[in-house]
Parts: C-alpha cells; structure tokens; sequence
C-alpha cells in the first residue's frame, strides 16, 4: 500500500485548500494551514500528511473497520464532537459499512481501506483513529481483543511497563502473542488479534480473565477492580472490549499539546522508549526507517479457548449497575463537569483554595478525572475521594463548579 508517486508532486494551491494526490486519487484539504496544534504549531495539512506517511502501519490498524468519527473541527485544543454515520456528498470511493443497533436503527460507517481514505478522513478533523474491533466482512465476531492498561494518578511510566510484562507473560501462557503500543496519552494497549468466532461478550469475558490474571499475579501494581474510587496501580480496562467501545488505533495522533501518537512497538522497545518521543514530528522519520513494529500482527490470530477456561475458573463477574441507588464504597464529591477539561481543572483548583484541610490530605489518586462520553459530546467530571480526610474536615457536597448542561448526562 505504497503512496502513490503522483503525491510526491507539488501540490495545487488552492485558495484555503490544497488538492493532494494520494493512491492515485485526489484528496482535497480545505482550510490546510488552521492551526490544529497551538502549542506544537502543527496545521491541519500537517496532520494530513503524517497519516500519508506512515500509511503502511495506520491502514494496517484500521484495515477493514468500521469507523466512529471523532472529528475535531477547532483543532485539539476544543472538545470533539462523535459522528457515527458516513458524511453525506462523501466521494463516490469512501467505503462503508452498516452497523445495526439494538434500537433497530442502522448507520452507515466509514471503512478505510487504503492511504486516500485515511487522507480524507483527517481532512474531516479526525486527529485520532477509532475503529471497532470487527472487520466489515463479520460485525458481530470481532478478531481483536484489545487489552488497555490505564495508570491511576502517580503511577510511573516504569510501573506501567511491569504490568504490561504481566500481560505478556499471561498471554504466553494462553498461547495467545500480544502486540504493545504506547496509547498516546500515558498508558499502554497490547491488541491481540484472534480468530473471528466468538461473540462480543465472549472477547470481554476473555479480556477480563486477563485482567484478573494479571492482577493476581501483580496485586500490589495491577487492578482489575470497576469502580475508578477502588483502584490503586495500573487498571485493566477490560470494558473497552463491549460492543460500543473503540479505541485509538496504531499510528493515531493524539489530540495532546505535542500531538503524541499511539506508538506500535516491539516488547523490547517498550522497556527503553519514552512516550513523549512519539509525536506527529518525530514518527515519520522513525517509521521510514524501521518501518511498522506490527507488520505481522495479522498473520496468526490466536483461539480464546484457554482464555474462557481460565475465565470459568474464576469468581462470577459483580454485577455493574448503572443507576443512582448504588452507594459507593468510599466518601465521594462531584467536584465539576464541563465540556471543558481546563475549565473543570481550575473548579477543582476553586474547591482546594475553598477547603484546604480537606485538600492538603488528598492522595494523587484521590482526584478523579473522568473523561464522558455523551451522544455527541465527550465532556469531563472532577471527583474527589475523601477516603483519607478525617469525617470533621469532610466538606459537603455542593452544587458542582462549573456545571454542564443537565441533558449531557443522559445522551
């Protein structure tokens, strides 16, 4: 899937766009030097043409895949908005694919599958990739189980390789070959591709016997515990493996003030890199030269047989509920919501000068930032777990500062 030699020719320019042509098609680029990147400096246009770079490796990750389309029309500075179905007046060669819902409603997503498409699809804003773990050919069986190792607050980027080792050595074990990355933000993914017979709830249920597994063999480091207020170390999200979920893909640029990407490494890469030395300026150069980590990554997908096993093995899974009966476990405080992530941060900052003894006695991980996703929206909540404040220095709970729209939580 090699560019085509035309896109080495200078470009037409354009009033406010620039016409690209890539795999022998013409990839139009409205708008192309808007800043996208405030703090790197990086433009829309630059953002195209880091996809068409490393092409070879992102259509590989995304092959094939419906896509949910997080579009950051401002650039990554101002909050996305989620569009699941196909632009209308999209060129005639943007491939499809239709997803039913169990509403009985459809959608139409886009499936990229070669290096215009992917051209195409930054120009719409989409900084990140988020392909849904099944192919086109089979929606309801995925063939990637996706395991997302997430850090609570102050764990170091060295604990979050010992974890990802644990992984490693579970999927070892399970006869299963797991393929690292860095996410693209502070955590890691290990995808494991598998063979396409099993159902959504199978995968989850193998993902979270992986979790479980490595947390029995890492308790003090690892959790696979579901309430954010009862983790501690590096927490298995195993959920990201519903049906719903996505996940950025290989290669995707992350919408961070470098503009970090999603990194495809080999296990011993892992142990040395620095996720900060993956950026939109420094992974074309690394990719040319030693080309994708993962080229091999679809050549032997894996059964989750032994997987299901050892999931049968251990304890039933406690039932999530999703209203407001439920008490937690621990003194929480909703501390703000905003569409905003800065905005929420500078209400908690409001609530620590408001409340200083109830502050100064917080641990790092007694902060909890939660990124929502609404319908359209993603959006930001700010709790505070009091777990470590003395009951006579607990604050009450009031109004959050500042607070979103009340029908965002209920997309």
């Amino acid at each position: 899937m090699l560019l085509s030699m035309a896109a080495a020719k200078k470009p037409k320019v354009e009033a406010e766009r620039e016409v690209l042509v890539v795999a022998d098609r013409e990839v139009v680029v409205t708008n192309p030097r808007k800043i996208f990147f405030p703090v790197a400096g990086h433009t829309k246009l630059d953002l195209v043409k880091y996809y068409i770079a490393v092409a070879d490796g992102a259509v590989r990750g995304v092959s094939n895949r419906p896509m949910a389309l997080k579009r950051f029309v401002h650039g990554a500075a101002r909050p996305a908005f989620f569009q699941k179905r196909a632009p209308e007046g999209r060129p005639d060669w943007i491939k499809t694919a239709t997803l039913r819902f169990p509403s009985g409603r459809t959608a139409d997503e886009i499936v990229v599958t070669d290096a215009a498409e992917l051209a195409w699809i930054a120009n719409l804003g989409c900084i990140d990739l988020n392909p849904h773990p099944t192919r086109a050919s089979d929606l309801e069986h995925p063939d990637e189980l996706r395991v997302d190792l997430d850090p609570q607050p102050g764990i170091a980027w060295k604990q979050i390789v010992e974890v990802a080792g644990v992984v490693r050595e579970v999927l070892d074990d399970m006869k299963c070959i797991g393929w690292p990355k860095t996410s693209g933000s502070r955590g890691i993914h290990v995808y494991v591709r598998i063979q396409p017979r099993w159902s959504f709830a199978d995968v989850r249920r193998a993902a979270l016997a992986i979790a479980r597994e490595v947390e029995r063999r890492a308790p003090k480091i690892a959790t696979s515990k579901w309430w954010k207020e009862e983790r501690h170390g590096v927490f298995l999200d195993y959920n990201q493996n519903a049906k719903d979920r996505t996940v950025a893909s290989a290669y995707s640029v992350r919408p961070t003030k470098d503009a970090r990407v999603s990194m495809p490494l080999a296990w011993d890469a892992l142990k040395e890199c620095e996720p900060g030395d993956f950026t939109l300026a420094t992974v074309p150069k690394l990719f040319a030269k030693h080309g994708d980590a993962h080229a091999a990554i679809d050549d032997d997908p894996c059964s989750l047989d032994a997987l299901l096993e050892l999931a049968a093995s251990q304890p039933a899974e406690e039932r999530v509920s999703k209203t407001p009966a439920r008490r937690a476990k621990h003194p929480l405080l909703i501390i703000a919501r905003s569409k905003d992530k800065d905005a929420a941060l500078a209400g908690l900052e409001r609530w620590k000068r408001k409340y200083p003894r109830a502050a100064e006695k917080l641990a790092d991980d007694d902060v909890l930032v939660d990124a929502m996703r609404g319908r359209f929206t993603t959006w930001t909540r700010i709790r505070v777990n009091l777990r470590n404040v003395p009951e006579s220095d607990r604050p009450p709970q009031e109004p959050p500062d500042p607070e979103y729209e009340a029908e965002a939580f209920h997309p």
